[in-house]
């Protein structure tokens, strides 16, 4: 990937007033949904060189994450080596390909600093953590000096986690209010908001979830913080994506999913590109609209591209873990 494919194609999402009625009366039919997420692998055959290019393309839309207790400068260090070269230089010799690098890289804040150092020069973006990650739960004004020091220390991309209370009561307002003062802190820095859909109980919520974050200004909307106990599924992400083709419909405005948590192979890959596209159009198969918070699957991925560059599987222990 050039240092400047993730530069952002469209205007960022302004945002706008609450208004309910994009979304009081919305009505989902989760049995349909899943028969129709269900169905979505059998919808395009993907094999040999075409499927080598939607798992390279996997790769260009990934944010590398490392979000644990024991994270060093060393082990981000590391992730960041990856992120440069997520594939070994015979695998890009065999593919006819060179520069590959991952969308982001995404870890706590205290963490910023020695990313954005590891980072220097790659064109890729650091993403951060903020607002409490993962429950949320802190006071408002600490979650906002959260992003305000990630942004300090060199985030170029924050993700915010909303309060699920304020969903689950319906508290649609509070939830707005909250979501437009993170947006307002994290200024000309694009914000992610992470819905944690396996805490919002329907499909229903999370349609409503994802409207309310919209219309306070986020530039994304992602699925899980990784941490919950059910993360991102492609009936969660199909619910989602038909809310932004709502959205854009009403405002003209392009705004980016990230699914996260949950997705460990490269199928799993192949499946959500698949749903973008069907449901959303090429568009969202870019970075700059589309990102996999799914660095598990990375091992996977390249296994499977070494697989179609030299016919043989490779033992696990070869790739390095992401």
């Amino acid at each position: 990937m050039t240092p400047d494919a993730t530069a952002h194609r469209f205007p960022r999402n302004p945002g706008g007033p609450l208004a309910p009625d994009w979304f009081e009366r919305v009505a989902v039919n989760t049995p349909a949904a899943e028969r129709r997420a269900a169905s979505l692998g059998g919808r395009r055959s993907l094999k040999k060189e075409w499927q080598a290019a939607w798992l390279v393309n996997a790769i260009r839309c990934m944010d590398l994450t490392t979000l644990a207790g024991d994270d060093t400068p060393d082990r981000v260090a590391r992730l960041c080596a990856k992120a440069r070269r997520p594939l070994a230089d015979h695998i890009l010799a065999g593919l006819g390909l060179e520069g590959v690098q991952t969308g982001a890289v995404c870890v706590y804040p205290t963490m910023v600093a020695p990313a954005v150092r590891a980072l220097a020069g790659s064109g890729i973006p650091v993403a951060s953590v903020a607002t409490g990650f993962p429950a949320g739960l802190m006071p408002l004004h600490l979650r906002l000096a959260e992003i305000r020091y990630a942004i300090d220390e060199g985030a170029s991309e924050i993700d915010i986690v909303i309060n699920r209370a304020l969903a689950l009561r319906g508290e649609w307002a509070a939830l707005y209010d909250e979501i437009a003062a993170m947006r307002e802190a994290c200024g000309a820095t694009h914000m992610k908001a992470i819905l944690a859909t396996g805490d919002l109980r329907t499909l229903r919520n999370v349609y409503k979830a994802s409207m309310v974050a919209m219309q306070a200004g986020a530039d994304f909307i992602k699925t899980s913080t990784g941490k919950e106990g059910v993360n991102a599924t492609l009936p969660v992400s199909l619910i989602m994506a038909r809310a932004l083709r709502d959205y854009g419909e009403r405002t003209g405005c392009k705004i980016g999913l990230k699914p996260a948590g949950g997705m460990r192979t490269a199928k799993d890959a192949l499946a959500w590109q698949v749903l973008m596209m069907e449901e959303l159009g090429r568009d969202w198969l870019r970075p700059d609209l589309f990102r996999l918070g799914a660095s598990s699957m990375l091992a996977d991925i390249e296994r499977q591209l070494e697989h179609f560059v030299t016919g043989r599987y490779a033992s696990s222990s070869r790739h390095a873990l992401a």
